[in-house]
């Protein structure tokens, strides 16, 4: 007797809600091994649309989020040392390079500088990685993508993007959604519904459109996202206001007081 397998169902894609052409944009990129930069505030979905279009292309997607400390080492590789010997490992960069994948280099500015010096050379025609540290010259297959984002309204002066390397991109602006948009996505990620939905994103639009709040940051969805699931959860729709949202966004007791405030008209409760 036979036994007949059934086919392996596809994995599902990531959630990602478009606003606009970032996807068919984003596919002629890839299709013209061009590197892409996408730029927005905090929480608008940067990384969650980069994870949907590696999923999409069917593309391993190698995440680094920069900091201070990165340096080109941690993105191209090292020799370490073990009882036998020195041994070589790739970096994130080097692998992506490697396997044909899409690189992502989420808050690119944070990195040091010697980093962008790194990517030249893979973000114009000659798709090409120096690996000086062990002499190795890596041409990047078809398959490989760079992608590199960063929040343009929370940057310091001496950490903007040169011209030099800016014009090696093509550039995707992000901002957060419109209100019935950020409503579907706040309801797909949380699996709440009902007017409550509405309540939070309109309280999250408020504060984003207020100025007279002393706010590094205002909300993402990602926050509005956090307070939709513990309320699915059964919290108070004003403890998760301020435990998600606004504890999130100041650690000054005023400022949070005035928060809430806003939260209470909106929610009216």
């Amino acid at each position: 007797m036979s036994l007949s397998l059934l086919p392996k169902p596809e994995p599902a894609l990531p959630a990602y809600v478009e606003v606009g052409a970032e996807r068919a944009v984003f596919e002629m990129a890839y299709r013209s091994r061009m590197a892409v930069l996408v730029k927005g505030p905090t929480g608008c979905g940067k990384t969650r649309f980069i994870e949907h279009m590696a999923a999409r292309l069917g593309r391993p997607l190698f995440t680094v989020s920069c900091h201070d400390d990165l340096s080109a080492a941690d993105l191209v590789g090292r020799h370490l040392i073990r009882a036998d010997g020195t041994y070589w490992v790739d970096g994130p960069l080097t692998r992506a390079v490697r396997e044909g994948g899409i690189c992502y280099l989420d808050e690119v500015v944070e990195a040091r500088k010697d980093t962008t010096v790194v990517l030249h050379s893979l973000s114009d025609t000659r798709r090409m990685l120096a690996i000086e540290r062990n002499g190795e010259t890596l041409e990047a297959p078809p398959e490989f993508m760079l992608v590199v984002s960063y929040n343009p309204g929370y940057q310091h002066l001496l950490k903007g993007l040169k011209p030099s390397t800016r014009q090696r991109f093509v550039s995707l602006r992000f901002d957060f959604s419109p209100q019935a948009v950020e409503e579907q996505i706040v309801a797909l990620e949380s699996g709440l519904s009902g007017p409550i939905v509405r309540r939070l994103v309109t309280f999250a639009q408020a504060l984003r459109n207020t100025a007279e709040h002393d706010l590094d940051e205002v909300p993402g969805t990602r926050l509005v996202v956090d307070a939709a699931k513990l309320i699915a959860q059964g919290c108070d729709p004003l403890l998760a206001c301020r435990t998600a949202v606004a504890e999130c966004l100041s650690d000054d007791p005023e400022v949070v007081q005035a928060l809430m405030q806003v939260a209470h008209a909106v929610l009216g409760e």
